[in-house]
């Protein structure tokens, strides 16, 4: 027997106002509102579904599991992720890959990847 991912929960003191940036970063739409707790809906077949939790203090410092996602055009990408509301914290490269790292309006850390 295996398991596999079926959704990636970010904890925030706004569910509603990240959802609002990850709906429009994803292409996506919420999916199920519970008011505390919402999911977005997967972005294709097989993709994880997205949930953004109400907590009352999140964890502070950086997030400890990450997203990344592969794009072919990253600077369009991270420009328009900017635009919605990110943050850019970085750019890395290594033979054949390079990515960004950007956070969202939580601060919480997430890749936007390119093969070079």
């Amino acid at each position: 027997m295996t398991i596999s991912i079926g959704m990636i929960t970010i904890d925030t003191a706004d569910p509603r106002r990240l959802a609002d940036f990850w709906t429009k970063a994803l292409g996506t739409s919420i999916q199920h509102d519970w008011g505390e707790f919402l999911v977005l809906a997967p972005t294709g077949e097989g993709a994880p579904q997205l949930g953004l939790q109400r907590v009352d203090d999140p964890t502070p410092g950086k997030n400890r599991v990450h997203f990344d996602s592969h794009v072919e055009d990253r600077a369009a990408e991270v420009a328009r992720l900017v635009e919605l509301g990110a943050t850019e914290v970085g750019e890395h490269t290594v033979p054949g890959l390079a990515w960004t790292v950007l956070a969202d309006p939580d601060g919480n850390q997430f890749c936007v990847g390119q093969p070079s």
